[in-house]
């Protein structure tokens, strides 16, 4: 990748960034603090999408920080991928909130806020052109695989995504923390499973030169 092709990438996830930040299609649009349009390496192999900012993510406006966030960094981790060489990002980019009465809670994104930010998606997948698309929690595998997607009996197998790039979902990690004892570890068996298999096809064109790639214990 050459340094002027990084930059023009560059470049475009900042126009559209800014873009994003005037944003007022839906009514969370008026509610959030920050718009968090994504972050990472333009050039990454690896793009990992979730399904909407969260408290903390809107305050920042930055993806995946807080718990949630410290957990994929460690997922990312145990396949030997850094977070600074993944881009990061989430099918909305402003925070769905439920209005409780006495503050406002997260929530799933609606269908049509996220066929509202689906543009802003497809352009970060064109600008990156990634080798492989990570779908984290049902919101986010159903926006690439369709409705009738089902996280737990379809996650950890590969889709067809835009422009053919392959798909693969797993489940959320604020999913995986919410689990308890055995539950969690069973879960997070599932995900190491599922990451290897992301790390698997990153790899292919190492394996075929006759190298293996190094595998981890599960993160912890």
């Amino acid at each position: 990748m050459s340094l002027q092709d990084r930059l023009k990438r560059e470049r475009a996830l900042e126009r559209a960034s800014a873009i994003v930040s005037q944003c007022r299609k839906c009514g969370i649009g008026a509610t959030r603090r920050n718009a968090v349009y994504g972050e990472g390496d333009p050039c990454a192999q690896l793009m990992v999408v979730g399904e909407g900012p969260g408290e903390t993510e809107d305050k920042l406006g930055r993806p995946f920080v807080g718990r949630a966030g410290e957990l994929l960094d460690k997922m990312l981790l145990s396949i030997d991928l850094p977070r600074e060489d993944v881009y990061i990002c989430n099918t909305v980019k402003c925070r769905p909130t439920l209005d409780t009465g006495h503050r406002l809670a997260n929530r799933a994104p609606t269908p049509e806020e996220m066929r509202n930010c689906r543009p802003y998606l497809d352009e970060q997948i064109d600008v990156i052109r990634p080798r492989v698309i990570l779908a984290l929690g049902a919101p986010a595998a159903k926006s690439f695989m369709g409705e009738k997607f089902s996280i737990t009996k379809q996650r950890g197998q590969w889709f067809d995504g835009p422009s053919g790039i392959p798909v693969i979902a797993t489940f959320h990690p604020a999913y995986v923390l919410r689990q308890t004892g055995g539950a969690m570890t069973e879960v997070k068996k599932l995900v190491w499973a599922d990451l290897k298999k992301v790390r698997a096809r990153l790899n292919e064109p190492a394996a075929k030169a006759g190298s293996k790639p190094e595998q981890h214990r599960l993160f912890e």
